[in-house]
């Protein structure tokens, strides 16, 4: 195992923000991630694709980076396929090989950028579909007994964009390995999101594939959202907040053309990315940060922010939003 010191992260975080490991070693197995639990005394810090963080200082200790590979189908049934996957693996080339074998269930989630491992952390989700709609169950390494544990579903307390890896286990386990159920044939499309509507009736799609709806969903994305290559960010940045109807019936007395959507339990949806632009936030620069000429929901890194800068943005618009609208915002974004 090659153990780097003082090594910067720079390219291991999609925001691009300069902090610094203390130390880093790169994992890509099983046993040598128990090799480096049974001999590391520093505190570990587990890093997968850097796209759902924001780090403010250097990290302290060992950086562990899962580079855990490997895709392989385990069971098939007549019209269902179970895939086993590395927690290293990179989520969308995931996606793009589940559709070149026809494999339907995560076609939505294009595009979206990290590792398998750590889709099951954030509940990953886009136009109408989450992780947890296909998640069977994960394994993981539990970092002080260094012992495997199988996580099923309902273990994981899958919520919005939430689990139990970011409450009562946040950091203390380490996931090697996700597996997911996907349909073979007679895929049920998900389109109920508007702008994959439009995006295929553009095409003249009438009938679309799970490819069309993959790129649809790619280029609606490319519209909006920043390439981090290009202009540092992780996506967005804020949860859409839901809210009981009689706080929101009140808001739209007082913003008629606010946006929602309908949600179980008597709550209502409101987007974060429309309450931030409405308050006036779509495109403000402020210093070496701001939020997105396109996507106001995304926060960006204009080349040299820091994470405290970006970080001190995120709560000034948490603040305004909160004084305009009375709506609480919170991050989507692991604030490190």
């Amino acid at each position: 195992m090659i153990i780097l010191k003082n090594y910067s992260l720079k390219n291991y975080n999609t925001f691009g923000l300069d902090v610094k490991a203390e130390s880093l070693l790169k994992v890509n197995s099983v046993d040598e991630l128990k090799q480096a639990l049974k001999f590391t005394k520093q505190p570990i810090f587990m890093l997968g694709g850097g796209s759902n963080m924001l780090l403010t200082q250097d990290i302290k200790g060992l950086v562990i980076k899962n580079e855990i590979r490997g895709t392989e189908v385990i069971e098939e049934k007549k019209n269902k396929v179970i895939l086993s996957v590395g927690g290293g693996e990179n989520w969308h080339k995931l996606v793009l090989w589940t559709i070149e074998n026809n494999y339907g269930g995560i076609e939505n989630l294009s595009l979206i950028p990290g590792t398998v491992g750590a889709s099951p952390i954030q509940n990953i989700g886009a136009y109408g579909v989450e992780l947890k709609d296909v998640f069977i169950k994960l394994e993981a390494i539990n970092l002080k007994t260094k012992r495997k544990k199988t996580f099923a579903k309902k273990a994981c307390q899958f919520g919005y964009r939430e689990s139990i890896f970011k409450k009562t286990l946040k950091g203390e386990y380490f996931i090697t390995k996700v597996f997911l159920q996907l349909t073979k044939n007679k895929h049920q499309l998900n389109m109920n999101y508007g702008a994959i509507k439009t995006s295929l009736a553009e095409k003249g799609i009438e009938q679309p594939t799970i490819k069309d709806i993959s790129n649809a969903v790619i280029a609606i994305r490319s519209s909006k959202l920043p390439d981090p290559a290009e202009l540092g960010n992780s996506g967005s940045f804020f949860k859409n907040s839901e809210i009981p109807r009689a706080q929101f019936d009140a808001l739209q007395k007082k913003f008629p053309t606010i946006v929602f959507y309908e949600m179980p339990n008597d709550m209502v949806k409101v987007p974060a990315g429309w309450l931030i632009e409405q308050d006036g936030w779509k495109g403000k620069r402020v210093g070496n940060t701001g939020a997105h000429a396109k996507q106001a929901l995304v926060l960006v890194n204009y080349g040299n922010a820091t994470g405290q800068e970006v970080k001190a943005l995120a709560f000034r618009i948490i603040d305004s939003v909160k004084q305009k609208f009375g709506i609480q915002l919170s991050p989507e974004v692991n604030i490190i």
